[in-house]
C-alpha cells in the first residue's frame, strides 16, 4: 500500500471569510436557532398540556417538533462556534458523527411526513373510524418504525463511508459535514459510498415522497366526492400545513442529496434551507395555519403557563 498522511481533522470554511460578515451571520443564525428552540418547545408544551390536542394528528406533530429540535441542534451550534472562532476545525470522528445524525434525523423526518400524510388520508376518508384506525399502538409503531428505518439507513451509509481514506485535503467548503462534501477530499475510491448514498436517497427519500404523493391523490379524490363546498374547504384546510411543511423539506433536502455535484452556492442554500430555516418555520406553519393550535395557545396563556 502507498504511504500517505492521515488527516485527523477537517476545516469547515463555512459561509464567509470576512469577519464582519461572520459577525452578522452569527447574530442571524443565533436568532434563528433561538426561535427554533422556542417555537418547537412551545408547540410540544401546548400539545402536551391541552387535552383537545390529544389526537393522532397532534401526536405526530409533537414528534415533528422534537425532530426539528434534534435536526437543527446537530448542525447549528457548530456553525455558530465556527462563525466566532478563527480555527474552524472539526475532527474526522466528529465529522462522521455529524454526517450520521444529519442523515438519521433527516431520514426520520422524511418518514414522519409520510406517516402524517397517511394520517390525513384516514382522517378525511374515514372520519367516523379515525380514532379506531389510528389507535395509540399503531401511532407508536409508525413513529418507532420511522426512527428505526432512518437510523438503519444512516448506519449503512456511515459504515460504508468509514472505509474512505482522507489524505492531505482538509478544507470542506460547507458549514457542516455531509457526505457529498466529503467526497472531493477523499484519496480513495468513493464509488461504493456514492452508490449507497444515491440508492438510499432514491429508496428512502424519493420513496417516501411517492407515498406522500399517492396519499394526496387519494385525499384529492375523497375531497372531490364531498358534496358540500364547506366540507371540501374544511378538508383542504386540514392538509394545508402538512403540504407546506412537505414542500419546504423536499424542496431542499431531496435536491441536496439527489444532486451531490451541484455548485457550492446551491449546496449551501439547500442545506441552510432544510437544516437551519425549515426547523424554525414548521412550528410557525402549524401555529398560523391551524385554528386548533392557536386556540390551544390562547387557552394555555390564559391559564398562566
Amino acid at each position: 500500500m502507498k504511504n500517505h498522511s492521515v488527516v485527523s481533522e477537517f476545516i469547515l470554511l463555512g459561509l464567509s471569510v470576512d469577519s464582519q460578515t461572520q459577525a452578522l451571520l452569527f447574530v442571524l443564525f443565533l436568532i434563528i436557532y433561538l426561535l427554533t428552540l422556542m417555537g418547537n418547545l412551545m408547540l410540544l408544551l401546548v400539545i402536551r398540556v391541552d387535552s383537545h390536542l390529544h389526537i393522532p394528528m397532534y401526536f405526530f406533530l409533537g414528534q415533528l417538533s422534537f425532530l426539528d429540535l434534534c435536526h437543527s441542534s446537530v448542525t447549528v451550534p457548530k456553525l455558530l462556534e465556527n462563525l466566532l472562532s478563527e480555527k474552524k476545525t472539526i475532527s474526522v470522528e466528529g465529522c462522521m458523527a455529524q454526517v450520521f445524525f444529519v442523515f438519521a434525523t433527516g431520514g426520520t423526518e422524511s418518514c414522519l411526513l409520510t406517516v402524517m400524510a397517511y394520517d390525513r388520508y384516514v382522517a378525511i376518508s374515514s372520519p367516523l373510524l379515525y380514532g379506531q384506525l389510528m389507535n395509540r399502538e399503531l401511532c407508536m409503531g409508525l413513529v418507532c418504525g420511522s426512527w428505526g428505518l432512518a437510523f438503519l439507513d444512516a448506519l449503512i451509509n456511515i459504515l460504508v463511508a468509514l472505509n474512505l481514506d482522507f489524505c492531505e485535503a482538509q478544507n470542506i467548503h460547507h458549514f457542516s459535514c455531509e457526505l457529498p462534501s466529503l467526497y472531493p477530499l477523499s484519496c480513495s475510491d468513493v464509488s461504493a459510498s456514492f452508490t449507497a448514498l444515491l440508492c438510499s436517497s432514491l429508496l428512502h427519500f424519493f420513496g417516501n415522497f411517492l407515498l406522500i404523493f399517492f396519499s394526496y391523490v387519494r385525499i384529492l379524490f375523497t375531497i372531490l366526492s364531498i358534496s358540500s363546498t364547506s366540507g371540501r374547504s374544511k378538508a383542504f384546510s386540514t392538509c394545508s400545513s402538512h403540504l407546506t411543511a412537505v414542500s419546504f423539506f423536499y424542496g431542499s433536502g431531496l435536491l441536496r442529496y439527489l444532486m451531490p455535484n451541484s455548485g457550492p452556492t446551491q449546496e449551501l442554500i439547500f442545506s441552510l434551507q432544510y437544516s437551519v430555516v425549515t426547523p424554525m418555520l414548521n412550528p410557525l406553519i402549524y401555529s398560523l395555519k391551524n385554528k386548533e393550535v392557536k386556540a390551544a395557545v390562547r387557552r394555555m396563556l390564559r391559564k398562566g403557563f
